[in-house]
C-alpha cells in the first residue's frame, strides 16, 4: 500500500529577483527566529496539514531547513551551473517513490492554508494532476498521482513541468484561499505580505 500523498517542498532557486541582502527564504516574515522565516512559515502550514513533507533545497538554504525539519526531510542537491524547477521536482519525488502522489510548492509561497493542501491531495485519488485555484485563476500546490512517477523523476529544466500538467487532464480544486496565488519574487512581494501580516494581527486584537 502506498503511503500518503507527499509535499515537495521547492526551495533550490537561486532568488535572482528578489533584490535584497540574503536568500528570500530566509527573510523574516512574522518575527524573529527561523520559524519566522519565509521558509519557516511555509513549512508550518504545510506540517498543519499533517501530510509528509521534504524540502529540496541547495547550500543556501539547507541549513534552514535541517534546523527546521532534521537532516532526515531535506535533500540536498548538488550544486549545478543549470538547474530548473524540473530538477528539484524530479529529486523530490524520487526521493519519495512510495507516495501515492505529490504535491508541488514553492518554498517562497507561506499563505497556503494548511487545508488545501488537503483538499489537492484528496483530489488526486481521481484524477491524474489537481491544482489548487481561487476564482478560476490557477495557484499551488499542483499535485501528481503516482501513476506519473517514471515521468516526474526524468524532469529537468522549468518547462517541462508545465509540458507534463498540459499533457493530461487536470482537476481544478476551487479553494477559498489566496494564499495559493501569493509568492515572494522581490522585496516588494515580501514588503506586501508582512503588511498583510500586520492588519490581519491587528484585527484579531482589536
Amino acid at each position: 500500500m502506498n503511503a500518503p500523498c507527499t509535499v515537495i517542498v521547492l526551495a533550490a532557486g537561486m532568488s535572482s529577483r528578489f533584490g535584497g541582502p540574503g536568500h528570500k527564504l530566509t527573510q523574516p516574515l512574522y518575527g524573529r527566529g527561523d520559524e519566522n522565516s519565509v521558509l519557516g512559515v511555509t513549512l508550518r502550514n504545510v506540517l498543519a496539514s499533517r501530510l509528509p513533507l521534504v524540502v529540496v533545497t541547495s547550500a543556501d538554504v539547507a541549513p534552514l531547513a535541517e534546523r527546521l525539519l532534521g537532516a532526515e526531510r531535506v535533500l540536498r542537491l548538488a550544486p549545478q551551473r543549470k538547474r530548473g524547477v524540473g530538477d528539484s521536482i524530479a529529486a523530490g519525488v524520487a526521493s519519495q517513490a512510495g507516495a501515492s502522489g505529490w504535491l508541488v510548492l514553492p518554498g517562497d509561497m507561506p499563505r497556503v492554508r494548511p487545508q488545501t493542501f488537503v483538499r489537492v491531495a484528496e483530489a488526486l485519488k481521481t484524477h491524474a494532476v489537481a491544482y489548487a485555484q481561487l476564482r478560476g485563476r490557477r495557484g499551488h500546490p499542483v499535485g501528481f498521482s503516482a501513476e506519473l512517477y517514471s515521468e516526474l523523476v526524468s524532469l529537468t529544466g522549468d518547462e517541462e513541468a508545465r509540458r507534463l500538467v498540459a499533457r493530461y487532464p487536470a482537476e481544478a480544486v476551487e479553494v477559498d484561499d489566496v494564499g495559493v496565488l501569493q509568492d515572494i519574487d522581490t522585496l516588494q512581494n515580501l514588503a506586501m505580505l508582512r503588511a498583510i501580516h500586520r492588519a490581519t494581527s491587528a484585527q484579531e486584537r482589536s
